[in-house]
């Protein structure tokens, strides 16, 4: 499993790649899969750890990214012959060395960084996996489709759900916090924020001065421990996107929670809400406002049950089990 350095897998709090890699990897180990990951030397796995870099690469400015991803795919590429499949969750870096591997391979898409990098993927002979239909490229062929799993067991709580709506993400303007803020207001509703500053210029100039405590709540990232209670105790989840998200952890993590979702009609959102189950999905401001009290009357235990029938871990396990036969079937 050759997983993402950027963060520790599974990450302290933000690196959904890394997220998803370690609960596949902890999956196949219950399943009984020999796995050796490839991540950073402070991760935490049942399977046999290998790793380059001591730690993820975002949470130290003297690493150079591009450096130490490269050195940790020369690792894993040298000791390729010791697998029967590699399963490639790092983007596109490993499959510019496509001849260089000795066992086949699996990869991932996690999402497209930008047209330019589509070369990489022309090239390889890799078997490619999309995580939701909507994020497939016309211009390569995929083996299946499947969508993340997450493990419910993270997201039982106690906490009662209350009447705020709560935004969980990286604050970026692809994110929409701005418009969430917007909405809430609109709504009569205190909005609650969860999430790294990625784009600082636009946290103070969009979001930083709506901040007060009281009717707009900045909570910063929000780790594992905190998110089922925040999620929980949200009366509903917004997810205002504007770009074409391939998936939305954090709308199944909400939706596991029983916390309905409001998300614009972008990328995947179609595909991961059940319409007036789960939620609603919505093409603006005005509209979303419009849904809120509709989303929030919704059965939480309905949406609960439906989330955890279509993405629990286990899921994710199994799909990647019959992507890894047909590969291997292949030969």
């Amino acid at each position: 499993m050759l997983g993402p350095i950027a963060w520790r897998t599974p990450p302290r709090h933000y690196g959904p790649w890394e997220r998803v890699t370690s609960l596949l990897t902890e999956g196949l180990v219950r399943r009984g899969v020999e796995v050796t990951l490839f991540a950073t030397a402070d991760s935490e796995t049942s399977a046999t750890l290998a790793s380059v870099a001591a730690h993820g690469y975002a949470e130290d400015a003297q690493m150079d990214g591009r450096v130490w991803e490269a050195l940790h795919v020369a690792r894993a590429m040298e000791r390729s012959a010791e697998f029967d499949i590699v399963h490639n969750q790092l983007d596109w870096l490993p499959l510019a060395f496509d001849a260089q591997w000795a066992a086949p391979m699996v990869t991932t898409i996690h999402g497209f960084s930008g047209e330019a990098i589509l070369p990489a993927y022309e090239r390889s002979t890799s078997a490619f996996v999309s995580i939701s239909d909507a994020d497939r490229s016309p211009a390569l062929d995929y083996v299946a489709t499947v969508h993340h799993g997450i493990d419910m067991a993270e997201l039982d709580s106690a906490a009662s759900a209350g009447d705020d709506l709560v935004v969980f993400g990286r604050i970026h303007p692809d994110k929409g916090i701005a418009d969430a803020i917007e909405i809430a207001a609109r709504a009569g509703r205190r909005l609650v924020i969860c999430g790294i500053v990625q784009d600082a210029a636009y946290f103070a100039e969009r979001i930083e001065p709506h901040i007060d405590g009281d009717r707009v709540v900045y909570r910063g990232s929000v780790g594992p421990a905190e998110r089922a209670d925040v999620l929980t105790s949200a009366a509903l989840l917004l997810h205002p996107i504007h770009f074409d998200e391939p998936f939305g952890l954090s709308v199944v993590e909400a939706m596991a929670c029983g916390t309905p979702v409001v998300a614009y009609r972008r990328g995947s959102m179609p595909e991961l809400i059940d319409e007036g189950v789960t939620g609603f999905v919505v093409d603006d401001v005005a509209a979303a406002v419009d849904r809120v009290a509709a989303a929030v009357a919704l059965d939480r235990r309905a949406v609960r049950a439906r989330a955890r029938e279509r993405f629990d871990v286990e899921r994710m396990v199994d799909g990647y089990l019959e992507v890894y036969d047909l590969v291997l079937a292949s030969l």
